[in-house]
């Protein structure tokens, strides 16, 4: 072999084992996010026209109490430190919250919603399949929130599980932890206290339960959500809300200085 074909063997295989390091780092990144995915049920999309975060929330709300293994559940104390990361971290431009959820702890819930209503960054909500019981405030807890046609919301009084002591005291528990949920509802939403109220304590709709089942078209109609649509339009609004707080920087920057001042 003469000077020229060892030279170029060397180029070869130099080209070879670039291209197969490039294939395991990008078989290390795919396997990332299917390792986030699995861990977290959420995901980070990197290849669109903005960077923006995917988190589902499903199954039941999994609180103070481990629910039974058969369970499908999100867990408050995974998604909590996931909120807070997505805050402070600047690639993340926007976060999309997909939720299927029939409900569950009462308190991890509106935890969850309140991060999620305090969040800065550009948030939009959807509701697939449903969102009931507790799952509505984490609807409406996003910037914008929409539903998808098929998918249905159900409003209810506050109930609780196991040993209850009959006493006014009881009552009146539960009467602020619904007012609570009322409140935020309300605040975050364009449906008056009053409708909500109304809806909650709705008879004659549910056999065995008291309150409202709504689809998507009369929870839009009510105010509770925003819009009708599906995964596409949900894209398309995060990157509206991102191009906007792009655009407008200064009001950031004013809400810290207010902040700053309040203190």
């Amino acid at each position: 072999m003469n000077h020229k074909q060892a030279q170029e063997e060397r180029e070869h295989t130099a080209a070879r084992q670039e291209q197969d390091h490039g294939d395991d780092e990008q078989e290390t990144a795919g396997e990332r996010q299917q390792n986030q995915i699995v861990e977290t049920g959420s995901i980070t999309g990197t290849k669109g026209k903005h960077v923006i975060h995917c988190l589902t929330i499903i199954g039941q709300i999994e609180g103070h109490f481990i629910l039974p293994a058969q369970n499908k559940t999100t867990k408050y104390e995974h998604v909590i430190p996931q909120l807070v990361a997505i805050e402070q971290d600047p690639d993340i431009e926007g976060l999309v919250i997909i939720l299927n959820t029939v409900g569950g702890d009462v308190e991890a819930g509106l935890a969850i919603a309140e991060l999620i209503a305090g969040m800065k960054k550009p948030t939009v909500s959807l509701v697939l399949g449903g969102g009931h019981s507790i799952g509505v405030p984490l609807a409406v807890s996003a910037k914008y929130s929409l539903i998808a046609p098929s998918a249905t919301m159900t409003i209810h009084p506050v109930r609780m599980n196991g040993l209850v002591l009959g006493v006014p005291q009881t009552l009146s528990y539960f009467d602020k932890m619904q007012e609570r949920i009322v409140r935020f509802v309300t605040d975050n939403s364009n449906i008056t206290p009053e409708r909500f109220r109304e809806l909650m304590m709705q008879t004659g709709e549910m056999v065995m339960d008291v309150g409202t089942v709504l689809d998507g078209e009369a929870a839009v109609k009510e105010g509770l959500i925003d819009e009708l649509g599906g995964l596409s339009r949900v894209i398309e609004k995060l990157y509206e809300l991102i191009e906007e707080k792009q655009a407008n920087p200064d009001e950031d920057k004013a809400q810290q200085t207010e902040g700053g001042d309040a203190t």
